[in-house]
C-alpha cells in the first residue's frame, strides 16, 4: 500500500509511474489528496477543540478548588457543546480516514524506474537468455502424453476425486515431485535461506499484508465458515511471519524459505496453454522470501535472480528471464523478473519463477519495520521469489530430458530420486 504522505508530496512522480503501469484510474491519486487535505483540516480542528475542553476542564477543576462554584458553572455552560463538538468531529475523520483507505487500497505499487511502459507480455523485456533449446527425437510428446505412456501422472484420477487442476502423481513422478522439494530446500539452505514450515491457510488480516486482499480474493479458495483462506504462495504465510514487527537493522536481510503447496481458483483460465501441468489448482512449490534493507533491495533482487537461475543451470534447462513491463506486473510489485523454460515438445516458452522486489508495499500494509542505528524507525523493504514452482519444471524435465528409451533423470536429482531414468 502506498503511503499517503508520498503521494500527497510527490503528485506528479506517482501519475507518472501509473501511467507505465498503465493504470486506468487516474483520477484517484487526486481524490486521495481532496480526501487527505479534509482529514488533515478536520485533524487540526479536532485537535484545537479537544485543547479547548481540556483547558476548560481544568478551569473548571481550579475554580471548584478555590470555592468558586458559580464561576465554575458558568464556564460548564459556555463548555457543554465541546462534547458534541468532538463527536461530530471524530465520527467525520473517521468517515474521512476509511473512504481514504478504501481508495489507497486500489492503487497499485509504483513501478521501479527501469520498468518500461506497457500493457502485454509480448512488451516484456528479454534480458538474457541462457542454453540451447534440446534436440528431440522425431517422435517427441507433450508432458501430459508422457505422464500417461509411463503411467506417472494421472489426471483423469484426479478430476475423479477432486476435479480439473487435481493431478495425481504415481510411482516415480511422485518420487520426482519429491526429489525436486528436496533438491530446492536444501539448496535454498545452503544459500543461506531458513526453512520454515507454516501454514496453509491464513486469515483476513495476512492476505491483506502481502496484498492479496482486497486485489485477489476470487482467486483464492475460502472456507467461508472460519474466515480462512487456502494460500495462493508460500510468501503470503512467510512474509506475515514478520507483521507488526520492529526488526534491528543488524537483523537485515532476514532469509526464509519454504515448502508448501499452493491453491489457485485460476478463474477464467482455458485454453490449450492450460493443459496437464502448464495451470493448475493445486501444486507444489518452494519459494524464497527476504526482508530487506530499503539501499540493498535492488541489489538483493539481482542476488535472488542469479539464485533461482543457478537453480535452472543445475537442471539442465535452456531458459530466459524478462524483466516485466509495468503492465504485466503484479498488483504489489515495484519490478519483477520471470524466469521461463522452453519447452521443447510444446515449441513454446513456461514460466517457472517470477521473483519480486514489493520496495514498501507490503511492509506499509504489514507494519513492518526496523529500527536503525540511529534510533530511528522506518518501513523496510520485502521480496520474494519462486525456487521453484513444480508443475512446470516437471513438464520441462519430461519433455527436455526425453528419449526413446525412456525419460533421463537430471543428474543432480538422482540421489534424491534414487533412479536415473522414468520407462
Amino acid at each position: 500500500m502506498l503511503q499517503v504522505n508520498y503521494i500527497r508530496e510527490n503528485r506528479e512522480k506517482v501519475l507518472e509511474r501509473l501511467k507505465v503501469r498503465n493504470f486506468k484510474q487516474p483520477e484517484l491519486v487526486d481524490q486521495i489528496i481532496s480526501i487527505d487535505e479534509e482529514r488533515r483540516q478536520t485533524q487540526t480542528s479536532l485537535d484545537s477543540i479537544s485543547a479547548e475542553a481540556n483547558l476548560a476542564a481544568k478551569q473548571i477543576g481550579e475554580l471548584m478548588r478555590n470555592g468558586k462554584k458559580e464561576e465554575a458553572e458558568v464556564v460548564k455552560t459556555n463548555t457543554a457543546n465541546y462534547k458534541e463538538q468532538i463527536k461530530s468531529l471524530t465520527e467525520k475523520l473517521n468517515e474521512l480516514e476509511e473512504n481514504q483507505f478504501n481508495l489507497v487500497v486500489q492503487l497499485p505499487n509504483l513501478p521501479y524506474h527501469l520498468v518500461k511502459t506497457g500493457a502485454t507480455p509480448e512488451e516484456n523485456e528479454i534480458v538474457l537468455t541462457h542454453g540451447e533449446p534440446a534436440s528431440l527425437y522425431i517422435d517427441a510428446k507433450p508432458h501430459w502424453e508422457l505422464a500417461a505412456k509411463y503411467d506417472i501422472i494421472d489426471f483423469e484420477l484426479g478430476v475423479k476425486i477432486t476435479g480439473a487442476g487435481f493431478p495425481v502423481y504415481k510411482g516415480k513422478g511422485a518420487r520426482l515431485q519429491r526429489a525436486l522439494i528436496n533438491f530446492f530446500l536444501d539448496s535454498a539452505t545452503a544459500a543461506g535461506y531458513k526453512e520454515m514450515q507454516v501454514p496453509h491457510m491464513v486469515n483476513a488480516a495476512s492476505g491483506f499484508g502481502t496484498g492479496q486482499l482486497p486485489d485477489k480474493e476470487g482467486q483464492m479458495y475460502h472456507s467461508t465458515v472460519d474466515d480462512l483462506y487456502l494460500i495462493p504462495t508460500a510468501e503470503v504465510p512467510v512474509t506475515n511471519l514478520y507483521r507488526d514487527v520492529i526488526l534491528k537493522e543488524e537483523d537485515l536481510p532476514i532469509k526464509n524459505t519454504a515448502y508448501t503447496p499452493c491453491f489457485r481458483r485460476e478463474a477464467g483460465s482455458y485454453g490449450a496453454h492450460v493443459r496437464g501441468l502448464n495451470r493448475l489448482h493445486q501444486f507444489d512449490k518452494v519459494e524464497v522470501v527476504q526482508i530487506s534493507h530499503p539501499d540493498k533491495s535492488y541489489e538483493t533482487l539481482e542476488d535472488m535472480s542469479a539464485y533461482v537461475q543457478s537453480l535452472l543451470q543445475q537442471l539442465g534447462l535452456h531458459y530466459r528471464v524478462l524483466r516485466l513491463c509495468g503492465g504485466d506486473m503484479g498488483f504489489t510489485s515495484a519490478m519483477t523478473y520471470d524466469m521461463e523454460v522452453w519447452s521443447a515438445a510444446q515449441q513454446r516458452w513456461l514460466e517457472v519463477s517470477s521473483v519480486s522486489n514489493f520496495e514498501t508495499y507490503q511492509s506499509n500494509r504489514l507494519k513492518l519495520r526496523f529500527k536503525g542505528k540511529e534510533g530511528k524507525t522506518q518501513l523496510a523493504h520485502t521480496l520474494n521469489g519462486s525456487a521453484l514452482a513444480l508443475p512446470r519444471i516437471v513438464a520441462s524435465i519430461l519433455e527436455n530430458y526425453q528419449s526413446e528409451s525412456g525419460i533421463i533423470v537430471p543428474e543432480v536429482l538422482r540421489k534424491y530420486t534414487g533412479f536415473d531414468i522414468i520407462d
